[in-house]
This record gives structure tokens, sequence and C-alpha cells, in this order.
């Protein structure tokens, strides 16, 4: 086992992962920009290195910098959480030249994996269904329009690298076809340093459900079951579930045993999530894999009970997985919502500012990640997320309960949050019989702005 391990990441996820090493016994290394220097991750780490300005392009996706820190504090591992350098083949690629392991999935994998048309061309040679779509990147509007016509109106354009609904736009004719074909590249050149994309057919209210997977060095790969992630907007997930309320056992085992012959084609080392579209008919179609630890990993650890950032270490430090596909039993119900800091009246704008207010809820079945605290500074520099709230129950109805109160219970000013977003959706109908899609917020929130003019 390591003795000390760098974080290259900030906010909840460092944290989570700080506290994980605590509990194996491995000191940590935080990094941090001049932003963030009054952070909970900072506080807590055993050492901590200044990397840079608030920018992230100029800390925590600085790569020489990150390098340089894990030289200078002699540790033998990094653990790049998600988002930043999480998912990126030439920093694993560096860190192995530097006889630092990587906490996560070799670059091979992520090489594989990560580009979602590269993704798309080994999975169908797996035999994973997928969805009809272009068979390389589209390099002109006439390479576009033509797979477009091939496949069928609506269609989806989407960033080959990436994810977190950069880069995406739907298409239901030529012309916005046309219009949309050279934004969708801005975007992913902006956000990813790529500008390639590609088309798919655009699956009408389609459900979006995911598969955890855990695989180790010795080629030992199971699955640990399904999230349902339909509720989104504008591509991002807002709430989790776990399992999925569509899902039966005998899909539960087509889905896992896809994930696993996914994970097996690419020989996949570490924590990663097969993403598949389910459509009314439950036929599934792989979609994508992140390759890394998700945002919502902690709805998996509830049913489960497995702690998946400390097997991703077991793992990086040569470990075989202590269990099989045999023991692993999904138990109860969790859900997960994402307190974004944003003003969802105001059309979900970004509301940084400082927390003068602040009080956590508890109890039985309630689990709070976050990083803030009375007197915290929320950056605009980052991500706008500041807690995850999960709630477990002995089934779904009993974990809506729970979170119900437990949102009740989470105060948080004067900044604005995203918990009156939630308080209204767990309070919905059709939310609380699971009749949902992917495009179900977006249709909450028409049918609202619809009923306020």
């Amino acid at each position: 086992m390591f003795s000390k391990i760098l974080i290259a990441n900030r906010g909840e996820i460092a944290l989570r992962i700080i506290r994980a090493c605590r509990e194996l016994g491995i000191r940590t290394v935080a990094v941090y920009s001049q932003a963030d220097r009054n952070s909970l991750h900072v506080r807590f780490a055993d050492e901590a290195i200044c990397i840079g300005q608030a920018q992230s392009s100029n800390s925590y996706l600085s790569i020489p910098a990150i390098i340089s820190a894990a030289e200078i504090t002699d540790v033998e591992a990094i653990h790049p959480g998600y988002g930043f350098l999480a998912e990126n083949s030439h920093f694993a690629e560096i860190c192995e030249s530097c006889q630092i392991t990587f906490i996560g999935p070799t670059p091979e994998n992520m090489k594989l994996m990560g580009d979602k048309m590269v993704a798309r061309t080994n999975m169908q040679k797996a035999g994973l269904p997928i969805v009809p779509g272009s068979i390389s990147t589209i390099k002109n509007k006439e390479e576009a329009i033509k797979t477009a016509r091939r496949i069928g109106y609506p269609v989806i354009i989407k960033a080959a690298a990436g994810g977190g609904g950069k880069g995406m736009r739907i298409c239901h004719n030529d012309i916005s076809l046309i219009s949309n074909l050279m934004v969708a590249q801005q975007e992913a050149e902006a956000n990813f340093g790529k500008s390639d994309v590609y088309i798919e057919k655009y699956i009408e209210k389609p459900r979006h459900v995911e598969i955890q997977v855990l695989g180790d060095k010795t080629g030992h790969i199971l699955h640990l079951g399904e999230r349902d992630c339909s509720i989104q907007r504008r591509h991002q997930k807002l709430l989790e579930e776990s399992p999925s309320p569509v899902v039966d056992q005998k899909l539960r085992k087509r889905l896992g045993d896809a994930a696993i012959k996914a994970a097996k084609s690419v020989n996949y080392v570490s924590a990663g999530t097969i993403e598949f579209l389910l459509d009314e008919h439950h036929n599934f179609y792989f979609m994508e894999m992140n390759t890394r630890i998700q945002v919502e990993h902690p709805v998996t650890e509830m049913v489960t009970g497995i702690d998946l950032i400390k097997e991703q270490i077991r793992i990086a430090a040569g470990e075989r997985i202590h269990f099989t596909q045999d023991d692993v039993k999904v138990r109860g119900a969790a859900i997960e919502c994402r307190i974004n800091a944003e003003d969802f009246e105001n059309n979900f704008m970004p509301s940084p500012g400082k927390i003068e207010s602040l009080i956590l809820p508890g109890g039985p079945g309630v689990r709070v990640d976050t990083h803030i605290y009375t007197g915290y500074q929320i950056s605009p520099y980052y991500d706008s997320l500041v807690a995850k709230l999960i709630t477990y129950g002995s089934d779904r109805q009993d974990a809506i309960r729970i979170m119900q109160r437990a949102l009740s219970e989470f105060h948080i000013a004067p900044i604005k949050t995203t918990i009156p977003f939630h308080q209204k959706l767990l309070n919905n109908p059709l939310f609380l019989k699971s009749e949902i899609s992917t495009h179900f917020v977006q249709e909450l929130l028409q049918e609202e702005k619809g009923e306020g003019q």
C-alpha cells in the first residue's frame, strides 16, 4: 500500500479522497490555487502546496505544477478525482514516466474509451449495441448532412472528447444541423482542446442508465449495479439514484453483462462507468464510458456498502479486488441531489459569494459530501457544485421521504442554491411515479415558465 498520495483536485472530491486515505493510514498532499487557500481540503491534508493562480489553466490543469508538487513532497501516487486531469491520458503517461502511480485507468484505457468516436468503434467490435451514427468524425457540413439524412432526423452532434454536455447540439433538419455544427466544434475546441465531433441518431425521451464497473490489474472485472441519471438539464446531471426504478433483475443482468464485456474488451483497470441510453421499450444502447470516478459514485456506495475510492487506491497499489460478482448485493435505495450555487428561478444563473449562514442536514439515512463552511467564499472560477446530498432508505419511497426531510433542513445563505429546485422536483407526481426521461427537467421548466406568464 502507498504511504503518501497527492490529490490533484479541489472541493468535495479532494476532501472525499483525503478521508479515504486517512482511513487507510495513508498520508496526503493537497494542491491548491490561490483562490482555494482557505479550502477544507488544504486544512485536512497532511501537507499542502500552492500550484498557481485561480484560473484552472494556471493551477489544477497545470501538469508541470502538479508533477513538481508531487516530486517535492515525494509521493508515490496521484489521485486525480473527477474533472480537470482525471481523463487526460497524457497526464497519466507523465505520471508513469516519473515513477508516480496514477490512481485510475491506464493511459491505453483512456485513449480507447476517452474519445467517444473511438469508443463507439471499439464497443461495436465488442458486440455492444450502439446508437446509429457516423462512422468517423465529421469534417464538413456536406458530410454532416449526408450522415444525418442516412440515419434520419432528429440527430445530435457530440464532441468526440470530453463530456458534461459541452459540444452537444440537437438538430431537427439540415438548416439547424449546419448552423449548429460550427458552434459544437468551437465549443469542443474551447473545452477539450479538440474540435472533433460526430453525429448520432437522437433517441426521443430516453432514460440515462449507467453501470459502475471495477477492474484490477489481474483482469478481474465486475459491476456494482446501475444508476439512473435521467434527471438532467442541458446534459448536466442534477439527481441520480440507485437502483433504477425501471430496471428489473433480468435487465440488470443484461446491462451488467454488457458493461463487463465492454470493460474486458479494453482490459480496463480501476473504477469506470459504462453509460447507456434506455428507450421506452427497454432497448439499451452504449453511449460512452467515463474512465474515472463519477460525481454520483456515493449512491452506489450506499446500496452496495463498497467504498469506491478505497477500491481505486487498492487496485492502483496492485491489490486484487477482494470480492466476487456474487458478493455484490444491492440493498435498499439511494438518491443524490447535486446542490449547486445557482439561482434556478433565474435560469440557473451562478451565485458565487460568501456563505454567512450554513446548516447541514443529518439524521438516519443522510450523507452530505461537501467542502463548504460558514465564512467560505464560493469562487466564480470553478464548477458551481457546493454539496452532494445523499439519502438512503429501505426502498425508493423511503429514500425520497428522507431526502424531502433533509432538503428542508439544508440551509445556505445568502447565496442562491438549487435546493428549492430539488424540493419542487421531489414533490412532482411524475417524478414520484418515475415517469421521466432525460427531457423531464426541460419540460418541467417550460411548463412552469408558461404558467408564470
